[in-house]
């Protein structure tokens, strides 16, 4: 579904990336990306999504080199992206800014978004009056119209609880698996990674880590050193 190649990416004289190589392999399955801050995470999934331009290395998707697309471009291939601030549309009602993006997208199909990602008891209320924890699910379910076949998400956990990470993690990962899609997620949550991920990626300083399933990567003793011995 996606290969990244040797990718790095600077911002002026600092590299944020360097050398990453990362396939993201199969549809129905989640990948989490972790690691310190400043390791990189959102720069790769800018580089993904072509909001941010590599200074080399190459970009994959489905077997095509996407480096040079436009976002819009990538986005009628079927690649989505949420970020970590919500999108949301605060005046509208939960159900008429799924309808807006669903008419502009050409998708009649809302029922199923709607009914994993458990929207329905708040379809008739503003978004910008419910709680943060259903704006996030409200964004989620936004970059899931339209039916992507690969789906990247930027700390879709940020300013939620444990407890509502992991109920967020659990939607996105039921929704994945239902419609076949290939998810890419960042995030600073290690327990709800390790809980609902299929894969996960370590990066550490701009480089590739490790990647590898939950227990492996528990187990790695460079993940350890680097990152989760002082995440406790």
């Amino acid at each position: 579904m996606l290969a990244i190649e040797q990718l790095s990416v600077s911002y002026g004289s600092v590299r944020a990336l360097t050398d990453v190589d990362l396939e993201i392999r199969g549809e129905g399955l989640l990948h989490g990306i972790i690691g310190p801050n400043g390791a990189g995470k959102s720069t790769l999934l800018d580089a993904i999504c072509g909001r941010r331009r590599p200074s080399s290395g190459r970009v994959r998707y489905c077997g095509e080199d996407i480096t040079r697309r436009s976002i819009s471009w990538r986005r009628r291939q079927g690649m989505a992206r949420s970020f970590q601030r919500t999108s949301i549309f605060q005046d509208l009602t939960v159900h008429e800014q799924l309808k807006l993006v669903a008419q502009h997208l050409g998708d009649d199909r809302l029922d199923d978004v709607i009914e994993v990602m458990d929207l329905g008891g708040y379809l008739e209320q503003k978004a910008g009056r419910i709680a943060y924890g259903v704006q996030r699910r409200i964004d989620v379910a936004l970059a899931l119209i339209g039916r992507p076949r690969l789906l990247l998400m930027d700390e879709p956990g940020a300013g939620l609880s444990a407890t509502e990470t992991l109920r967020l993690f659990q939607h996105v990962r039921d929704l994945v698996r239902e419609r076949r899609i290939a998810a890419v997620v960042v995030e600073h949550d290690v327990d709800a990674v390790f809980a609902c991920c299929d894969m996960v990626t370590v990066l550490d300083l701009g480089r590739h880590l490790a990647t590898g399933t939950p227990d492996v990567i528990r187990a790695d003793h460079r993940v350890i050193a680097a990152y989760l011995g002082t995440a406790a």
